[in-house]
C-alpha cells in the first residue's frame, strides 16, 4: 500500500478545513493510540488505517454535502463509537454543531477527552441509546442532519432518529454500494408515510484501494 498523506488528498478533492486541521488530526491519532491499549476502541490500529479509514473516510461526506461547512447547523451523530465522524467532521467544520451520541461510555467518555484536548467547542457528547431519546419531547426536531457511519441497517437508524430530526432537516448514512442495495428499498417503505425521498451519491474509493464507499441520503424536503 503506497503512503498516504491526507492533506495532499485533501487538496485534490477540494475539501475545505482549516488550516489546523491535519495536527488536531495527529493529536486525535496519539490520543487514541494511547487509551486503544487499555480500552480497545478501535480495530484500527496502523497510522496508514487511521488516516483513511478513520479520518479520511470521515469528512468525504463534505465532497457531496458542502453545505456542513459552509452553515452553522446541527448534525446528530448515532453511534459515534471512538468519534468518527464526528470528531474529525468538528475539526473540518468549526461552524457545525455536532452532537456525538453513543451508549457505551468508554467510547463517548474517550470522544470527551478528545474534544476537550482539540478544543472543539462545536461538539457536545451524550452517552445514550438513540431510540430512548427518540421518544424524549426535549429531543424532537432539534437536528438539522442527522447521521451514522457504520452502525446499523439505515431502516432501523431511521426509526430510532426520526422524531429527532427537525422539519426541514435530512438524513445522511455512510454505506457501502452493497449496504444501500439492501438497505434503500427498506428505508424507502418504512418512510413512505412521511413523505421522505431517498437518494444515494455517487460511489467513490478510499484511498490506497481501501474499499468502496457511498453515501444514502434523504433528499431535501
Amino acid at each position: 500500500m503506497a503512503e498516504f498523506n491526507l492533506q495532499d488528498w485533501i487538496d485534490s478533492n477540494g475539501i475545505p478545513v482549516p488550516g489546523d486541521f491535519v495536527a488536531k488530526m495527529s493529536r486525535l491519532l496519539e490520543l487514541l493510540t494511547e487509551v486503544n491499549t487499555t480500552h480497545n476502541l478501535t480495530r484500527i490500529v496502523s497510522d496508514q488505517e487511521f488516516w483513511i479509514k478513520h479520518v479520511a473516510d470521515s469528512i468525504a461526506v463534505l465532497q457531496f454535502f458542502p453545505e456542513l461547512a459552509d452553515s452553522s447547523v446541527s448534525l446528530l451523530d448515532i453511534g459515534c463509537g471512538a468519534g468518527f465522524p464526528s470528531v474529525p467532521l468538528a475539526a473540518a467544520c468549526p461552524g457545525l454543531r455536532i452532537t456525538a451520541m453513543d451508549s457505551i461510555g468508554k467510547k463517548t467518555s474517550f470522544v470527551q477527552l478528545a474534544a476537550d484536548d482539540l478544543g472543539l467547542d462545536n461538539l457536545q457528547v451524550v452517552t445514550a441509546r438513540a431510540r430512548e431519546l427518540n421518544r424524549k419531547e426535549e429531543w424532537r426536531n432539534r437536528f438539522d442532519f442527522i447521521t451514522a457511519r457504520a452502525v446499523a441497517p439505515a431502516r432501523m437508524l431511521y426509526r430510532e432518529t426520526r422524531a429527532m430530526r427537525s422539519k426541514t432537516g435530512r438524513f445522511i448514512f455512510y454505506k457501502t454500494p452493497d449496504q444501500i442495495i439492501e438497505d434503500l428499498p427498506q428505508v424507502s417503505k418504512d418512510s413512505a408515510a412521511h413523505n421522505l425521498t431517498w437518494m444515494t451519491s455517487d460511489i467513490f474509493e478510499l484511498p490506497s484501494h481501501s474499499g468502496m464507499r457511498q453515501f444514502l441520503y434523504s433528499a431535501r424536503p
